[in-house]
């Protein structure tokens, strides 16, 4: 057995014990992101949870009062300001900033991954979202944009049980592409399993188990939008990776898309635009 087999055994089953264990959304975030999910999200209780985060509620309420959104009265209460942006941006902010929070760690190395990752899950939510909007399959943009933020959470786990271990182990020395490829192999796994673990929806963690697949569901339509906005992304070189030879209008999710050139670049030159997407 070689010593790659050995480190992927051995990170293998602390995930399997990390996963219990190792918060990877604090729990005002997660239930945040459960409110948001349901059908019929409770306004009372989202307004109380952004409340107790003075750092999220202070960000919603200067949302409220930008010039995009501000009216002849200036926003003071987090109330007013989720009546004013309604519920869709709310969705938007709030899982921007609750997510961004996990995407962070004390190791250099790591955070450095971690920041590109986080790059790579805002520019598959930007795209998936943008796409659903713009396609007739049923999709809300809300389930597309989630969907594209977490697909790819099993590295995010990954990456947070490497650092606890680096924290406790200070002779621990993970190589940079050691490391990454132990993403590849077992983060759609993980991932799914995770997202199962804390009771995310069930299409949400198919996604994850599924957005690498050779063979999978064409007709998941919430799963074509999310594996076309990473290929979007990985041609880009948003996040990990970077494959200009990418032919998106060839890939077969483009294809039972039905998407054009046009639906295309216009997603491409939003990502451009995008403030901190790329370093």
């Amino acid at each position: 057995m070689t010593d790659d087999s050995k480190f992927l055994q051995v990170l293998k089953r602390h995930i399997e014990s990390a996963r219990f264990s190792l918060p990877i959304f604090d729990p005002v975030s997660l239930r945040l992101q459960q409110e948001l999910l349901k059908k019929e999200p409770s306004l009372h209780t989202i307004e109380k949870l952004v409340s107790a985060d003075q750092s999220l509620s202070s960000q919603m309420l200067k949302v409220a009062n930008s010039s995009i959104y501000r009216g002849l009265v200036a926003t003071t209460t987090v109330r007013a300001a989720l009546i004013r942006l309604g519920m869709s941006e709310v969705f938007r902010i709030v899982l921007t900033s609750v997510s961004q929070k996990s995407f962070s760690a004390h190791d250099r190395e790591i955070d450095a991954i971690m920041k590109r990752l986080w790059q790579h899950a805002m520019g598959c939510a930007f795209a998936a979202g943008m796409l659903s909007n713009s396609l007739d399959f049923g999709v809300l943009q809300h389930e597309a944009f989630s969907a594209g933020l977490l697909h790819d959470i099993g590295k995010l786990l990954i990456l947070k049980v490497i650092a606890d271990k680096k924290r406790t182990n200070k002779a621990l020395v993970v190589s940079e592409s050691l490391l990454l490829g132990a993403m590849d192999l077992l983060h759609a796994e993980q991932g799914h399993l995770l997202l199962r673990q804390i009771q995310m929806p069930e299409t949400f963690a198919i996604v994850a188990r599924d957005h690498h697949l050779e063979e999978f569901d064409s007709s998941n339509y919430i799963l074509l939008l999310v594996r076309i906005a990473n290929q979007i992304c990985h041609r880009m070189g948003i996040g990990l990776k970077h494959d200009r030879t990418v032919d998106l209008l060839m890939m077969p999710e483009a294809i039972q898309l039905g998407l054009s050139s046009a639906e295309l670049d216009k997603v491409q030159d939003f990502l451009i635009t995008t403030s901190g997407l790329f370093s």
